[in-house]
């Protein structure tokens, strides 16, 4: 049977930090969120299974993945994005962010300059800098409603900084590019060149639009995987962000072998038994559930695009090839970040992403996530015109 993505599933009261906590983070009782990224669609129907049956053991000890759990993921990688990592490559942590932090921390000193492309998502910005590394930034140039890699730019920014470590988004988020091959290259290149290591957040990777293709920084060479951490998981492609699963590719043993160091000095070890399981049927089992996802989303922004362009034809939509969030450009109504912002809490009643906290490049922008039933997306997008409207 076709997957249901229509029926509106209630959130509220589940402890749903997407809907839960809009009073503790400041914001109105009963406010529309579409900010933080993950979706309300169940996740598919052999996840849900599989965790049903395990749910039933009703033994939660400490768990670690089996050789069939890497293999999973290695299959998927090789089916979908036409890369196989090794299996001794993967290290587990309970997220990506979590995964930066630590190379951050491994890999850096106080003081040291890490470098990222602005206007990012902001996690980014809050690892280098709560870790008391030099946030440089290579901005990227919006030219004709597309955003492109200043590579001179990004260049000189590593030698004037010295840089160690660049943090990649591919995708992107909030741009929404899927880089090419093309640009991939360069920017490893560059590098290599003057040996800054590599972690390539690819969490979007699965969230393509037709027409574009993911491609695996470390699947271009050996050389370039050698200097690249990639950073993966279910918690976006499956919605299962609570389950705490990330899957992190190393293949410079020695790279890996501070990786896992710096991990253990953090104290984490065995991972989330549940989340273990979740992804291992979500690889196994998730696919013909994914190409759905994809094409309900795709059809969500169809629609999006419509609306604005209709009914607020002075917000400029970045037209995004991957992800399922779209960077609207609202610099044209002349409002500050305050006013701006106060329009869409007070006025519309909707909890979106503030572009400025992506950084200066953000500022007039705001983010929507697109990954919900057609008639919330909807509502949504009726209260933010009216609230333009009535100004």
């Amino acid at each position: 049977m076709p997957t249901d993505f229509d029926t509106v599933i209630d959130r509220r009261g589940t402890s749903c930090l997407k809907y839960d906590f809009a009073v503790e983070r400041g914001y109105p009782q009963g406010i529309l969120p579409f900010w933080v990224a993950d979706m309300d669609f169940r996740t598919p129907q052999p996840v849900i299974e599989e965790l049903t049956r395990r749910v039933q053991h009703g033994i939660f000890g400490y768990t670690d993945p089996k050789e069939s759990y890497k293999q999973a993921i290695v299959d998927w990688m090789t089916t979908h994005h036409g890369w196989t990592p090794s299996t001794k490559a993967l290290t587990i942590t309970p997220g990506v962010v979590f995964a930066l932090a630590t190379a951050v921390r491994c890999f850096t000193e106080p003081g040291d300059a890490v470098l990222l492309q602005q206007p990012v998502y902001y996690p980014f910005s809050e690892v280098i800098r709560q870790n008391r590394r030099l946030l440089v930034n290579s901005p990227l140039v919006l030219q004709d409603g597309h955003y492109e890699i200043d590579f001179a730019d990004f260049e000189d920014k590593i030698i004037k900084n010295e840089v160690k470590l660049f943090l990649l988004c591919s995708p992107h988020n909030p741009a929404g590019r899927v880089w090419t091959r093309e640009e991939l290259l360069r920017i490893a290149s560059i590098c290599l060149k003057h040996s800054v290591l590599i972690v390539s957040d690819e969490i979007h990777e699965e969230f393509m639009r037709p027409g574009f293709q993911h491609t695996p920084l470390a699947s271009l060479s050996p050389e370039i995987a050698a200097q690249t951490i990639t950073c993966t998981s279910p918690s976006k492609t499956f919605n299962l962000a609570g389950l705490q699963i990330s899957n992190i590719f190393i293949e410079n043993a020695e790279l890996r072998k501070r990786f896992r160091a710096e991990i253990s000095a953090a104290g984490y070890s065995q991972p989330n038994a549940l989340g273990l399981f979740a992804a291992q049927a979500a690889y196994e089992h998730g696919a013909d559930w994914l190409k759905e996802l994809l094409a309900y989303i795709e059809s969500n922004y169809q629609k999006t695009k419509a609306f604005l362009a209709e009914r607020m034809p002075k917000v400029t939509l970045i037209e995004p090839e991957g992800t399922y969030l779209l960077w609207l450009d609202f610099s044209a109504y002349g409002l500050s970040d305050e006013d701006l912002d106060d329009i869409i809490i007070n006025d519309a009643n909707l909890w979106l992403d503030s572009g400025h906290i992506f950084g200066k490049a953000g500022r007039g922008f705001q983010r929507l996530n697109i990954a919900c039933p057609w008639s919330t997306l909807e509502d949504g997008l009726e209260h933010l015109a009216k609230a333009f409207e009535n100004r």
